[in-house]
């Protein structure tokens, strides 16, 4: 770990300075959201748990109104914070940070503060959290992974998932390269969208229709996630829920629960866990909750 590294060193001196312009409140002030109900007794449900990863604040792409609306509906005890919550090999090339990327920031700031425990486990996006690994900034731990204990009893691994992909750990300029068609395969989303609504038609995601149409990219899929479950099942837990690969899945992979819980860029999806230590996916903004395995995922895989 280099103590002397900061953030200006990746180009994100503007994002520091956002950070750290969080204004003092004490734990018991109002809240300045009167639609916000984070405190331990909210109006709305009270989730033990929500898991979100890949939301790439300071990108075109990122959907960071809904995320900001899907907060303030799902209030928790616990957020994790699984990866690439900021991109940074975005912002190194071109800054872009509109208010709603900070208010998802203040959002989180502000949920620590009142008592929720908010864990955040860096992804190859946002590397350069990793420097800070063992820290705490604005109540939020930065940890390289985590253990979580469902109310149930099961240990779950909560992990990125960047380690598993060959391509960014022996090929990382083959993942920029991705990444920027990626970039350039969601703007031409939008405008193919922009049409699709002038005629009336739903949204249709470009991406998400190659990633499944290309049998290369399914293969991918498919590895990363036997290979994180196996990862997870050496380790002697549960399962694992992780991120990355932007496909929202529960499963039993092999006696171990898989759990990946999207992005915010086109899925749109979390993973909540309900008191009770039920897991489910939520697709936001419509809000339909996909139940996740409930009994002890060293029963029958699922076909």
């Amino acid at each position: 770990m280099r103590s002397s590294w900061a953030p200006e060193d990746a180009g994100l001196g503007p994002l520091a300075a956002a950070l750290q312009a969080q204004p003092p409140q004490a734990p018991d002030a109002p809240d300045d959201d009167p639609d916000d109900d984070d405190g331990p007794v909210g109006r709305r449900p009270h989730l033990r748990t929500v898991f979100i990863s890949d939301v790439h604040l300071g990108t075109p792409g990122c959907q960071a109104k809904a995320l900001l609306s899907f907060l303030k509906a799902h209030p928790s005890d616990r957020l994790y914070l699984i990866g690439d919550i900021i991109d940074g090999w975005q912002l190194r090339r071109r800054w872009y940070w509109p208010q709603s990327h900070n208010d998802v920031v203040q959002k989180i700031l502000r949920r620590a503060r009142k008592g929720c425990k908010v864990v955040f486990v860096p992804g190859n996006h946002d590397e350069f959290a990793r420097h800070f690994i063992g820290h705490k900034f604005g109540g939020v731990d930065v940890v390289e992974d985590a253990i979580h204990t469902t109310a149930d009893g099961r240990q779950l691994w909560v992990v990125h998932g960047d380690h598993f992909d060959g391509v960014i750990q022996y090929a990382k300029w083959l993942a920029y390269l991705g990444d920027n068609l990626y970039e350039l395969t969601l703007r031409l989303n939008t405008h193919l969208n922009s049409l699709r609504a002038r005629l009336g038609l739903p949204y249709w995601s470009l991406s998400q229709y190659l990633k499944h149409r290309v049998k290369s990219a399914l293969n991918y899929v498919l590895q990363f996630e036997g290979a994180v479950a196996a990862e997870a099942r050496k380790r002697g837990l549960d399962g694992v829920i992780c991120g990355h690969i932007h496909r929202a899945e529960m499963r039993d992979i092999g006696g171990t629960l898989y759990c990946n819980d999207g992005d915010w860029v086109e899925s749109l999806t979390a993973i909540v866990e309900q008191h009770d230590g039920r897991l489910e996916i939520v697709h936001w903004p419509a809000g339909h909750a996909q139940a996740g395995p409930v009994a002890q995922p060293r029963a029958a895989a699922v076909a």
